[in-house]
């Protein structure tokens, strides 16, 4: 009886770990692609002003110094990587040393300031959705010399390629430079970002990626930023700018169902990640999480010239960009959204 008990014991052990190996294999590694809230660091590396490579940027990260993040600690793509049991921290793309192990688990692409309007990325001298193609080739090629070319086609197909366009394009371009320059109506230039997404995402289609993990644009109505210039000091969300948002949002997911199965994505797969009502959600029930401030920012801000002592008790870190403990708190659902539509 005994034995038998130990054989029983031994195959579950087994099939669960073999269960296990499926899971991480399945998904190699990450590669993030667009703005700041996946950005690791590029922009270190070029002439910008949109930069987080300076106190009190990275407070909270691991090694108490600015790493080019946009928050305190680690943003999205970071938290995503290690949901997915890939690896905790995504190093930038552009650093100058990235290791063999680092470029098999994924790295990132992004650019805070990014946009899929071709006018957005000039406009901030930041990495346009070409400049961050031609880094992926760039990068493949190095994955090749590490791995061999077979392996280095498996890892891109099979890893998840995250993806955060639009927040600048509707929260700069459209509602700050554009001011109607182009004769733009909300509807029309919400229907031009989900068609400049999906040149994006099938310029990365046409080499090798295939899983990907697109993400909604966040309620930019209820930035600090936005609270302060548009919403009555703090009271209000702009309503205005959450409700091209949310048409937006609209339409990329009605968009990202009509991909999956077409012609010239044969083969891909797609989910949708639900930024906005993820961070609303908090935004809303703010206590509920932990958090005590859901309307200022904890630094960086004319109303926060002296950054907060304790940024966990605050959604925003910044004038626009959710601080870790948010990003951690609406990653729990998202990440398991993201296995269940890609495995």
């Amino acid at each position: 009886m005994f034995r038998k008990k130990m054989l029983v014991l031994a195959l579950f052990s087994i099939y669960f770990l073999s269960i296990e190996a499926v899971r991480n294999e399945s998904f190699p590694a990450l590669l993030a692609f667009g703005d700041s809230m996946v950005d690791t660091g590029n922009n270190n590396y070029l002439l910008t002003l949109m930069k987080g490579n300076y106190w009190p940027y990275g407070w909270n990260f691991d090694s108490k110094i600015p790493t080019g993040r946009f928050g305190n600690g680690r943003v999205f793509s970071d938290v995503v990587a290690e949901g997915l049991g890939i690896k905790r921290i995504v190093p930038a793309y552009r650093k100058l040393y990235i290791a063999p192990s680092d470029l098999k688990t994924g790295v990132s692409f992004a650019s805070g300031g990014a946009g899929v309007d071709p006018v957005t990325s000039k406009l901030l001298r930041v990495l346009s959705p070409a400049d961050q193609v031609k880094d992926f080739k760039g990068y493949k090629r190095k994955l090749k010399g590490v791995v061999g070319r077979s392996k280095a086609k498996k890892i891109v197909a099979n890893s998840v390629i995250l993806v955060s366009e639009g927040n600048n394009d509707i929260g700069i371009t459209y509602a700050i430079h554009d001011a109607g320059m182009r004769l733009m109506t909300p509807k029309v230039y919400t229907s031009k970002l989900v068609g400049w997404n999906k040149k994006f995402i099938k310029d990365l289609y046409d080499h090798g990626a295939r899983k990907f993990a697109v993400m909604g644009v966040i309620p930019l109505g209820c930035l600090p930023m936005s609270r302060l210039i548009f919403g009555g000091f703090f009271v209000w969300c702009n309503f205005l700018a959450n409700t091209i948002s949310e048409d937006y949002n609209k339409k990329l997911k009605s968009g990202i169902k009509s991909w999956r199965g077409a012609s010239d994505f044969r083969g891909a797969r797609f989910v949708y990640v639900d930024m906005y009502n993820s961070l609303m959600d908090v935004i809303n029930n703010h206590r509920k999480y932990g958090f005590t401030h859901e309307k200022n920012g904890c630094c960086c801000m004319l109303t926060a010239i002296v950054p907060c002592s304790n940024p966990d008790k605050y959604v925003f870190y910044d004038f626009a960009h959710p601080s870790e403990k948010a990003y951690k708190t609406i990653a729990k659902k998202l990440v398991e959204d993201i296995k269940t539509g890609l495995a």
